[in-house]
């Protein structure tokens, strides 16, 4: 299933994909933050039951996010039915566009149709990573002032209750 807004859509990763990510740019001081897509798809550490999530700009690939189950969760919710969002970045290319906030209104809508046994998001930002803190609060996140350690600095949790 395919979730749309204006030209903005959210869709399972499938291999056809591969291509465009292996040209996908971040610029370094986000990858201090984050990793490449196709890093992220064939970490080991992933579950293979994970889900891996592109943003479209009609057909082309400008975004990717994780939603991560397993052992992760558990750093940050005690919920069973939470994902974890991990790696959420938009294509250097494309970032400044709005793109971001046009994925994260898709979410929930894309959780509820692609995995309607998930009733929360959770996601851990580096305290150092303002912006990324800042959008995520101004799109429904919630932050009960947890903070975790992660492997570069502290961490707030935030919270999508769907």
């Amino acid at each position: 299933m395919t979730l749309q807004q204006s030209s903005i859509s959210l869709i399972q990763y499938t291999e056809a994909y591969k291509p465009f990510l292996e040209d996908y740019h971040l610029p370094e001081e986000q990858l201090m933050f984050t990793m490449l897509p196709i890093e992220k798809i064939h970490n080991p550490k992933v579950t293979s039951t994970s889900n891996h999530v592109l943003i479209l700009d009609g057909d082309r690939p400008v975004g990717y996010f994780a939603l991560e189950d397993g052992a992760k969760v558990q750093k940050y919710s005690d919920n069973p039915r939470a994902r974890v969002l991990t790696s959420f970045s938009i294509d250097s290319t494309f970032q400044g566009k709005g793109l971001a906030k046009k994925a994260l209104q898709l979410l929930p809508s894309f959780v509820n149709e692609e995995l309607p046994e998930v009733n929360e998001i959770v996601l851990g930002v580096n305290k150092k990573n303002v912006a990324a803190l800042n959008l995520y609060i101004k799109m429904g996140f919630v932050d009960e002032g947890e903070i975790v350690d992660g492997t570069k600095g502290p961490q707030h949790v935030l919270h999508l209750y769907l």
